[in-house]
């Protein structure tokens, strides 16, 4: 039993690390070093439980993932039909007060 546990520990540790390397990786496409790094760690609590929720929903059945990835398509069409330009600087501001809350 103590060596599941121990497994089970170290799996979701090297999944986090992941995880949070994937995201700095593919934010440094767009953003520095230092920024992606802002952005990745001024998430808030809230966000991070409900990002794990939805992964979560989407990882036990087929239905939960047909509903997630319902919603991510229907995310994308809409911030379609509200343009380009529009959406770049809403998400642009998202950024940036994600890098103000990493610096609390």
């Amino acid at each position: 039993m103590t060596n599941l546990i121990v497994t089970d520990i170290a799996l979701r540790g090297v999944g986090r690390l992941t995880r949070r390397l994937t995201e700095k990786a593919l934010l440094r496409t767009r953003y520095s070093a230092d920024d992606a790094k802002a952005v990745v760690d001024g998430r808030s609590m809230a966000q991070t439980l409900v990002s794990v929720a939805i992964a979560r929903v989407a990882t036990r059945s087929v239905p939960g993932a047909l509903i997630v990835g319902t919603g991510i398509l229907g995310k994308t069409l809409w911030d379609r039909s509200k343009g380009k330009r529009s959406a770049r600087i809403k998400g642009r501001k998202q950024m940036q007060d994600r890098m103000e809350n990493a610096d609390k």
